[in-house]
């Protein structure tokens, strides 16, 4: 195969590898936007008063919602990085019957959203409430965020350093400790804190459980008082914990360096053979996947069928999932477009400056939901009211929720774009937005088509923010269907929750096949 050295630059040749002013100012903007809910924190806080402010955190009930939070996240997040992590072994390195096509299956739950799962295991338990049963949801709701990662880790790591350990006299889980568990650090420690996010943020499936924690009481607050200061300063709390959480994995992260010098054994790991354990093993997985989707479908498919055709009123369904796919698809192609100059930035450029811009927007997408609408809320009443109840503050919302997810596609697919062919264009005399479009953004295009499907599916899904900032009239498939369980109208809200399933399946599925192929870079 030949290979093209790229061409040198001549002096009078446009350097494309610098930000323009138009990108700069883009990235600019869209840093600063990032900004507004950790303002809106501040501001409130010194409006308040700080003797006020001390009362209003200081109390009994912020002690018992942090109690709440905290044991949420102690006991969910070791659960989830356990059951992910063996999980992710067994598959991956043993000779489990089936392990062909448990990968899919075991991602298939991030498909389910968690308030639709506690939908599921309420309506089948109708006694589940509290801690524990919020402990059993979430890690339904949450094990693929570390099963991903490790199972694609686990897929790269070279085979022979597990083989000389063997060969040393070190048995199967001395290997397994010594060994494997020290090179999956970074994706368990990346897919804890997703989890432990997600947990902070998480509304719905809380409410069902009827679990108190910061973002159930940040909502009754707002509906109580709108807008107050005791609301507002229990997001503050809440945003110091997100903070909290990204701080502990930074540390824990620490700066050691996973690369391997040389391409490493260029073969599978030979898989273990479980002997008598193998049906017994066999048995875990079948009750996982039965736990984290068969019950949801099962509830789902009984009140279907207990509801009868009544329940598909077409009318509505057919409003609500218009109205879905309008605001997600407007949040998919504005977050993608809002993507490339943060990307440009952080690929083209080095220094403070790029992580400045690229990390502004991953903090502020770690914030909850319902902190960001909170903050939209207040700075367009104050502000800019004609903004107040529009769509396009709901889209604003979604960008600052859901951009990191557009950013880390286009961001890959930037990477890969050679410099040279765009320098080729502009010393043919092309201008710098003829090369982008005919050059750069032709090679990034898939990956920002896989971009803008993952923000769809985040936002057709997403409740907290939509409930807080939807304009009147507004009702998308995650409203009716959150609006008709409040009522116990379990059979009119199955339609709704299947078809938010359906939609969020190909996406998963791209998550899944997206995680092999950077197995095998």
């Amino acid at each position: 195969m030949v290979q093209l050295a790229e061409p040198t630059p001549s002096a009078t040749t446009p350097r494309v590898g610098r930000p323009g002013v138009f990108v700069t100012l883009a990235a600019l903007t869209l840093t600063a936007a990032t900004f507004i809910p950790l303002g809106y924190i501040v501001s409130v806080l010194f409006d308040t008063g700080l003797g006020e402010a001390a009362d209003l955190v200081f109390r009994p009930r912020v002690g018992e919602l942090l109690g709440n939070t905290g044991a949420l996240v102690v006991c969910t997040v070791p659960v989830c990085v356990l059951l992910g992590v063996g999980l992710a072994w067994l598959v991956e390195r043993t000779e489990v019957p089936g392990r062909s096509w448990w990968g899919p299956v075991l991602v298939a739950p991030l498909a389910v959203p968690a308030f639709v799962n506690s939908y599921g295991w309420v309506s089948a338990f109708p006694s589940m409430h509290g801690l524990s049963a919020a402990v059993v949801v979430c890690t339904l709701s949450y094990f693929p965020l570390v099963y991903l990662p490790v199972a694609a880790t686990l897929r790269r790591l070279d085979p022979a350093i597990e083989e000389s350990a063997r060969a040393l006299g070190s048995g199967p889980v001395e290997v397994f400790w010594r060994i494997v568990v020290p090179q999956l650090r970074l994706a368990i420690l990346g897919g804890a804190l997703l989890i432990g996010l997600h947990l902070l943020a998480e509304y719905g499936a809380f409410v069902m459980l009827r679990y108190d924690t910061f973002t159930t009481a940040i909502f009754e607050q707002y509906q109580s008082s709108f807008a107050g200061p005791a609301g507002s300063m229990l997001a503050g709390v809440l945003v110091l914990c997100c903070l909290a959480l990204l701080g502990g994995e930074a540390l824990l992260r620490g700066n050691a360096r996973y690369a391997r010098l040389g391409s490493g054994a260029p073969r599978a790991a030979k898989p273990i053979a479980l002997g008598w354990w193998r049906i017994p093993l066999f048995g875990v997985l079948v009750a996982v996947v039965v736990a984290a989707l068969g019950v949801p479908l099962w509830t789902i498919g009984r009140w279907l069928w207990l509801g009868g055709s009544a329940v598909w009123d077409m009318t509505t369904i057919g409003t609500a999932l218009g109205q879905t796919i309008g605001l997600a698809a407007a949040a998919a192609l504005v977050a993608t477009l809002c993507a490339f100059p943060v990307a440009w930035i952080a690929v083209r450029s080095a220094g403070r400056f790029a992580r400045v811009v690229e990390g502004a927007n991953y903090i502020t997408s770690s914030l909850p939901g319902i902190v960001i609408a909170l903050a939209l809320v207040t700075v367009t009443i104050r502000w800019t009211p004609p903004l107040y109840q529009t769509a396009t503050l709901v889209v604003l919302a979604y960008v600052l929720m859901f951009l990191p997810r557009a950013l880390v596609s286009v961001r890959a697919g930037l990477a890969q774009v050679p410099v040279g062919l765009e320098e080729v264009s502009r010393s043919l005399g092309e201008s710098a937005a003829a090369t982008f479009f005919r050059v750069t953004l032709r090679m990034t295009a898939p990956a920002a088509a896989s971009a803008a499907a993952l923000v769809f599916v985040a936002v057709s899904t997403e409740l907290t923010a939509t409930l807080l900032l939807a304009p009147n009239g507004t009702r998308t498939l995650a409203m009716q269907f959150w609006g008709l369980s409040g009522e116990l109208d379990y059979a009119a809200a199955a339609p709704y929750a299947l078809i938010m399933i359906v939609a969020a399946v190909p996406v998963t599925y791209v998550l899944f096949t997206q995680s092999r192929k950077a197995a095998r870079v």
